[in-house]
């Protein structure tokens, strides 16, 4: 059904034919001969299907075949550009492909779409899907600020270039551009960010190769920055009292007094809903929507922190969220306003909002000796069995709930100012 068939034409009968024989063609041969004058051109032998048709505007390498009983020829390219030797070898390419039921033709077309769809594809485009797709494992506030980074940082010098022509040094030119700023952690992110974009590029198969490849090695280094944070709890002792002092905005009072209490994210906690609290089941659930590892969180609400929320009711009850922006009761209160207050208060050089979690997880060891285990359950980290399943994050509830209140107890001895306990060191 599939073959490779000979040329039969009796024009081409007439070259290399000696003693009945048909000559190969030679590259001297291809180099020097000329167009006759016939329209249609004139075919050169080469063997097993291979010949080269000159005409007036140029030579071409062809090959007959016969595909299911249909007659057709395929294109091979342009001589000088594609010697004899080049030819021979897409010859038997296509022969390869008829002997396992491929048609050649058909590739070769397939190949032009996808070069085509390639060339009008660009970065921006493959971005966008990346950004979207991805986005589903990324807090919300992490997904806005990757965005920002793409439509600052990179859309306005590749985002219209076809992704398939970027080349390495393009990437590089951004990546010094933003180095240039002083963002050197933002960089390397950025450049891992990249990575995944042409990585979802190379398995749509609209590039070969990833050109974010070693350029990791060329940028300046850079050290991971920690949250500050307070482990000693001598130095804990008056940042609790000057932040129940704090004399602002009664939601930045709230979100103050709350923070050391639950330690959890700053994202989380300026994003907590009336519709989550159970006042009942004393428990805070927070929707795996606004979890960082996309998964439901019970949080434990000692009693102080109870009485914080109760007051809080009577300002913001009848609204959506519990810290709700000064601007709209509709949005949540700023990132920035925690942070902004511990700088007022003097302390933003030893603490941010996201450090009391570092607090929280040393104290809670080194000195009251909780279960590691149940401080890393309320962390919301991933928590794994002696056979590395990971513990359903609604587990060790109780427990929980005893601890929780025995570290907000242990809080309000420090602000009151107890007998502080030193952190044991090895």
């Amino acid at each position: 059904m599939v073959s490779a068939d000979g040329i039969g034409d009796q024009s081409a009968k007439k070259y290399h034919q000696i003693q009945g024989f048909y000559m190969a063609l030679s590259d001297t041969f291809c180099r020097q001969v000329k167009h006759s004058g016939s329209p249609a051109g004139d075919k050169h032998v080469d063997g097993d299907s291979l010949y080269l048709l000159v005409k007036a505007a140029g030579k071409y390498w062809r090959m007959n075949y016969r595909f299911y009983g249909k007659q057709k020829t395929l294109a091979l390219g342009v001589y000088p550009e594609v010697s004899l030797v080049m030819a021979r070898r897409a010859r038997d390419h296509a022969k390869q492909m008829l002997a396992t039921g491929v048609d050649p033709s058909e590739v070769k077309r397939q190949g032009k779409r996808e070069a085509a769809r390639a060339k009008n594809t660009t970065f921006e485009t493959v971005a966008s899907d990346w950004l979207k797709t991805t986005g589903k494992g990324r807090a919300e506030l992490t997904q806005k600020r990757v965005e920002s980074w793409f439509k600052r940082d990179v859309f306005p010098f590749i985002g219209s270039r076809p992704i398939s022509e970027i080349r390495p040094r393009e990437i590089s030119v951004i990546l010094e551009k933003m180095q240039s700023r002083g963002v050197r952690e933002t960089t390397h992110r950025v450049l891992g960010y990249l990575h995944g974009v042409f990585e979802l590029a190379m398995a749509w198969e609209l590039v070969e190769r990833d050109p974010t490849t070693g350029i990791k090695q060329t940028l300046e280094k850079y050290q991971a920055q920690h949250h500050e944070a307070i482990t000693d709890p001598e130095k804990l002792a008056p940042l609790l009292r000057a932040m129940w002092g704090y004399e602002g905005h009664p939601a930045c009072r709230t979100a103050l007094k709350l923070a050391p209490y639950l330690f959890v994210r700053p994202g989380e906690l300026r994003r907590m809903e009336w519709s989550e609290i159970s006042f009942e089941d004393a428990s805070w659930i927070i929707p795996a929507e606004k979890m960082k590892m996309r998964q439901t969180h019970v949080v434990p609400l000692a009693t102080q922190v109870l009485d914080i929320i109760r007051t809080q009711q009577n300002i913001t009850g009848h609204g959506r969220y519990v810290m709700p922006s000064i601007k709209s009761t509709e949005r949540p209160m700023s990132e920035n306003t925690v942070n902004f207050a511990l700088r007022e208060l003097g302390f933003g050089d030893q603490v941010v909002g996201h450090g009391f979690r570092a607090t929280a997880r040393t104290i809670m060891d080194e000195v009251l000796g909780e279960r590691v285990d149940l401080i890393e359950h309320q962390l919301s980290h991933t928590v794994k069995d002696a056979n590395g399943r990971a513990y359903n994050r609604t587990s060790h509830l109780p427990a929980r709930r005893e601890m929780m209140q025995r570290w907000a107890d242990y809080l309000d001895k420090l602000r009151g100012g107890a007998e502080v306990v030193h952190i044991r060191r090895a």
